[in-house]
């Protein structure tokens, strides 16, 4: 399926919202992206248009996002663009631009952030991901508890 990825740099513009679904979490907030240009004749940066996207963001992502973002915060959203028309009778129909994110983050260009990351919901025993204790210590077996793995000798150098 062909999508319009898209990486959005602008400032939380609502505080996030969050809701427990029956398809999980979601949350969402309105995303202001404001271009900017340098002005030749007043030689200056100059601010441009200011684009609004309402920003989706659904399971583990929804509930980090609600915890993380505050009205103001410069941020990156990646995710898919989805553009709507809604008709309404006797009007234009109104046009949204909304996000379906996929990663948020804060804008380190403008600021420092501190990451804390957040436990994993429960799941069955995890898998044994250790290696096999290839060391023999003398007189024992491999993993055996209290024996110090014995030292490999240095390759010798050619001189």
């Amino acid at each position: 399926m062909n999508e319009t990825m898209v990486c959005a740099v602008g400032n939380v513009a609502t505080q996030p919202v969050y809701r427990e679904t029956a398809s999980g979490p979601s949350a969402r907030f309105r995303l202001a992206v404001t271009s900017r240009y340098w002005d030749r004749e007043k030689g200056a940066w100059t601010d441009g248009h200011t684009n609004f996207f309402t920003v989706w963001a659904n399971r583990q992502l929804a509930a980090n996002a609600a915890a993380s973002l505050s009205v103001g915060e410069p941020v990156l959203v990646q995710g898919r663009l989805k553009v709507r028309t809604e008709p309404r009778e006797g009007q234009q129909g109104r046009v949204s631009a909304d996000i379906d994110a996929v990663a948020i983050g804060h804008d380190l260009a403008r600021g420092t952030s501190a990451f804390k990351r957040t436990g994993r919901p429960e799941q069955a025993s995890p898998p044994d991901r250790s290696g096999p204790d290839w060391e023999t210590p003398p007189g024992g077996t491999p993993g055996e508890a209290g024996s110090a793995p014995q030292r490999r000798p240095e390759p010798a150098m050619l001189t």
